[in-house]
C-alpha cells in the first residue's frame, strides 16, 4: 500500500489528468444507472422512483410476451448480422490495399476522402440520401427511369429499407474503421517485409503472411466489441431514416425503446427493454472473448 502511494505521488501529474475522465464516467455513465430501478416498477412520473409501485419482473415478462418484441428482436439481429458480415471485413481489405500504395499523395487523398463521411451527423446523411433516392427527381430514380423502370420509394419500401441502412452505415463508417487497421499495420516492423522480400515473397504473400497476422489482435478486439453492440444495430441512424411504414423491417430494440419509453411515456417498459439490451450485449462480449481465447488463442482479457 505504501509503495503504491509512492508510485502515485511520483506520477501525480498523470493521475491528475485522469480526474476529468473519471468524473465524466461517474457523472454521465454510472450515476444514471440508478434509473435502472424503474424497470422493476410501474413508474409514475408524478410519484417519483421512491413512491412508484414495485412490480418485480413484470415489465420484462410484458416485454418478452409483447406482440411487437419478436419482430423487433429479429430485425435487430438481422440488421446487425448484415452489418457485421458485410461491413466488418471491408475496412480490413481497404487497409491492406492502401498499405501497398507507394504513391503517398494518392494514399493520403484516398484516406481523407473515405473517412470524411464519419464526421457528418446522421441527420445530414439521411437528408443527403433522401435527395439522392427521391422518387421525384432523385439521381438514382432518374437512372432507373432512363432504363425503363418505375421510381422506387426506398425509404418507404420494406424490401429495400434494411439494405439502405447497411449501405449508408458502410458509406459513413468504413473509411473511419479502416484508419484503425491502417494504424495497426503501421506498427508492424519493416524488417519483416524486408526479410520476406529477400526470401522471394511477393506483395500478396507479404500481405497474407505478415500484414494480416500483424493486425490479428486488432481485428479480434474490434470484432469482440462489435459483437457486444449486436443489439444496438444503429439506433441513431434508424431513428433519422425510418417511418411507420417500414416498422416491419426497420424497427429495432433501440428505436422500440424510444417509441414506447418516450413516445408513449411508458418509462418502466422502455427501461426494461433497454436493460435487456445492455445485459445481452454484456453477455455477448463475455462469450465472444471466451470463444476467441479458445479458438484463436487471442482475447481482450
Amino acid at each position: 500500500m505504501k509503495m503504491a502511494f509512492k508510485r502515485m505521488m511520483k506520477h501525480s501529474e498523470l493521475y491528475i489528468l485522469l480526474i476529468p475522465g473519471l468524473a465524466f464516467l461517474l457523472l454521465f455513465k454510472y450515476a444514471p444507472m440508478y434509473g435502472i430501478i424503474i424497470s422493476f416498477q410501474d413508474f409514475n412520473i408524478f410519484n417519483g422512483i421512491r413512491d412508484s409501485e414495485w412490480v418485480g419482473l413484470d415489465q420484462f415478462r410484458r416485454l418478452v410476451l409483447s406482440d411487437d418484441f419478436s419482430n423487433v428482436f429479429i430485425n435487430t439481429l438481422l440488421i446487425s448480422f448484415y452489418k457485421i458480415s458485410i461491413l466488418f471485413p471491408i475496412p480490413i481489405v481497404i487497409a491492406l490495399l492502401l498499405n501497398e500504395v507507394r504513391f503517398m499523395a494518392f494514399k493520403r487523398t484516398v484516406q481523407t476522402v473515405i473517412y470524411l463521411p464519419h464526421f457528418l451527423s446522421w441527420v445530414i446523411i439521411t437528408g443527403l440520401f433522401v435527395n439522392i433516392l427521391s422518387p421525384s427527381g432523385g439521381f438514382v430514380n432518374q437512372v432507373i427511369q432512363w432504363f425503363g423502370g418505375e421510381p422506387i420509394t426506398f425509404f418507404m419500401d420494406n424490401r429495400f429499407f434494411r439494405s439502405l441502412v447497411v449501405f449508408t452505415a458502410g458509406w459513413k463508417e468504413i473509411g473511419w474503421n479502416a484508419i484503425i487497421f491502417i494504424a495497426a499495420i503501421a506498427g508492424i516492423e519493416q524488417e519483416q517485409y524486408e526479410a520476406a522480400a529477400i526470401d522471394g515473397a511477393g506483395r500478396i504473400r507479404q500481405m497474407y503472411h505478415i500484414s494480416l497476422p500483424g493486425i490479428a489482435a486488432t481485428i479480434v478486439l474490434m470484432f469482440i466489441l462489435r459483437i457486444g453492440n449486436l443489439l444496438e444495430a444503429g439506433t441513431e441512424q434508424i431513428l433519422t431514416m425510418y417511418n411507420s411504414i417500414v416498422y416491419e423491417t426497420g424497427d429495432v430494440i433501440g428505436t422500440y425503446v424510444y417509441r414506447i419509453g418516450l413516445g408513449q411515456m411508458d418509462y418502466s417498459f422502455g427501461t426494461a427493454a433497454g436493460l435487456f439490451n445492455s445485459v445481452v450485449g454484456f453477455l455477448l462480449i463475455i462469450t465472444g472473448n471466451y470463444l476467441s481465447r479458445i479458438v484463436l488463442k487471442r482475447s481482450i482479457w
